[in-house]
């Protein structure tokens, strides 16, 4: 091919980046780079205030371009972005898994398909298709519809079937599959032992799934995969993105990667020599933003991948390849959102909860202990009771400002109700130690009152086991309420598991435990 111009090729580096901003209105730089030849921009919480002002944002970025992939990482449940203030009001794909009805899936996929398009979103990063086969998996968990293949093949392609018929499109994540890690890849490089046999048994055939399905993009995870390639990650790979992805489960869509900053390919390679690998490997778009969203760090992107084609590290024609996809992406998703009209940007949550809370309502599962406890537990509660919430330290992932929970969901039904939330380091750091905690904090306002002990993620949590493990001890008659991935000890007298700590879920198990459903 022809030499490239500096601008031609600063044009087409535009191309293939995804950056995102910081505000809630858009920057006169992130202007100037459409103009310039940027496709893509992504949201995060950070540029959200409500669904109108979203709605108002989107439109301001169209001025610009009409075409404009605007993205946004919104997979309901625990991670949420445009309702990360507030809480969700659909819970997350474990809970859909656990009630297993594809219809209600798409249902709910639908709803938030019909939010994002009425806010002007076009690219939804979700659903994750990965198979949790690890329970004690730091960054999928609740994320994954679950741990058996068949299960998050049906929903993940119900899941896309009901989003894109909202007028989004979809992204599956996190090829080739992400669910058998114990490494967070915000913070590390994770490692995947099974051999191509075993993941092509189990972590692939959501993937194929989804492109039956009609998705158009996929996103590459961040760990090394030794039976396809031990020497670079899955997102800088071209063993696993052009022959893997490519060639052999034919995906012809776009391939953008996940986080490019985050520590599992940028503590190596640096942001920029990540993004360059990748674009070499073969995939087509750049997206970054999530941490480092200054105007410097797309400029720096925009020289690094033009001075990678300058010194040969990446092929011109790679490049020229790469825009392309991105600007067929662009176009096939301008159809798509035009294609169905707009409707109430607030959507399910304008009209209460909705499908969402139908969905929490039916997920959640109650165990009662075989002891017999004398008729003590209190439930349904009678009186007001006392709360004691463990809250871990979550995935970069989630947003750390969404409400989860269920005291306030049941002080909202008995309105007596007293709580505490307890954190690893107030037990840890105890001049006392943890009894000490547990017996003031916890067991002390809990005298005469039922006691509810809500844990998170309490298997991937020792110090949340053990607190909850004590309490039960000192309280036999306490009610468990169990947000997130559920263990397989079930503690306490009654225990409620939701399958997700998002805000419905918080209310879905205080109607159960007041009796309200």
């Amino acid at each position: 091919m022809a030499a490239l111009s500096h601008p031609e090729l600063a044009r087409l580096a535009n191309t293939v980046l995804q950056p995102g901003f910081v505000g809630t209105t858009a920057p006169d730089w992130l202007r100037r780079r459409i103009g310039d030849g940027l496709a893509s921009v992504v949201l995060f919480g950070r540029n959200i205030v409500d669904p109108e002002q979203v709605a108002a944002l989107t439109a301001s970025l169209r001025a610009e371009n009409p075409d404009l992939i605007i993205a946004i990482d919104e997979e309901a449940g625990d991670v949420t972005r445009i309702e990360a203030g507030t809480g969700a009001t659909r819970p997350g794909n474990l809970a859909l898994g656990a009630v297993d009805d594809v219809e209600l899936t798409e249902q709910v996929a639908y709803d938030i398909g019909g939010q994002l398009h009425a806010m002007g979103v076009s690219l939804n990063y979700a659903p994750s298709a990965d198979v949790n086969s690890n329970p004690k998996n730091p960054v999928i968990g609740v994320r994954s519809f679950g741990a058996r293949t068949d299960l998050v093949c049906r929903h993940t392609a119900a899941w896309i079937r009901g989003l894109q018929s909202a007028g989004v499109a979809a992204c599956a994540k996190h090829f080739p599959g992400h669910g058998d890690t114990s490494v967070d890849s915000h913070h590390g490089l994770p490692h995947v032992a099974a051999d191509a046999r075993e993941i092509a048994r189990t972590a692939l055939p959501p993937f194929t799934a989804a492109m039956e399905a009609g998705v158009r993009t996929v996103m590459t995870a961040h760990m090394l995969i030794p039976a396809y390639d031990d020497r670079l990650p899955a997102t800088l790979s071209p063993r696993i993105i052009r022959d893997l992805l490519r060639r052999e489960l034919g995906f012809t869509g776009l391939v953008v990667t996940d986080g490019i900053e985050m520590g599992a390919v940028s503590g190596r390679y640096g942001i920029a020599g990540a993004t360059v690998r990748a674009l070499a490997g073969g995939v087509d778009a750049v997206c970054v933003g999530g941490e480092s969203a200054e105007e410097s760090v797309t400029a720096d992107l925009t020289g690094a991948i033009v001075a990678a084609v300058r010194d040969g590290s990446l092929p011109g024609e790679r490049l020229v390849e790469a825009a392309a996809r991105v600007r067929e992406f662009a176009d096939w998703s301008a159809a798509l959102t035009r294609s169905v009209p707009p409707g109430d940007p607030r959507g399910g949550a304008a009209a209460g909860d909705g499908i969402g809370l139908v969905a929490a309502r039916r997920a959640v599962r109650v165990h009662r202990a075989d002891q017999d406890l004398g008729g003590s537990a209190q439930f349904p509660l009678v009186g007001d009771p006392h709360v004691v919430e463990l809250s871990p330290v979550t995935s970069l992932a989630i947003d750390g400002r969404t409400p989860w929970g269920v005291a306030d969901p049941l002080r909202a039904l008995r309105p007596g109700t007293t709580s505490v939330r307890i954190a690893e380091s107030e037990l840890t750091g105890a001049p006392g130690g943890a009894g000490d905690v547990l017996d003031g904090q916890a067991l002390r306002p809990a005298d005469g009152r039922a006691l509810v002990v809500v844990v998170r993620d309490a298997a991937r949590h020792p110090w949340m086991s053990q607190a909850l493990a004590d309490l039960v001890r000192r309280r036999p008659d306490a009610l468990v309420v169990e947000m997130g991935l559920p263990a397989e000890d079930r503690l306490g007298a009654v225990h409620l598991s939701t399958h997700g700590a998002t805000r419905v879920s918080g209310i879905a198990a205080a109607e159960v435990l007041t009796g309200a459903v």
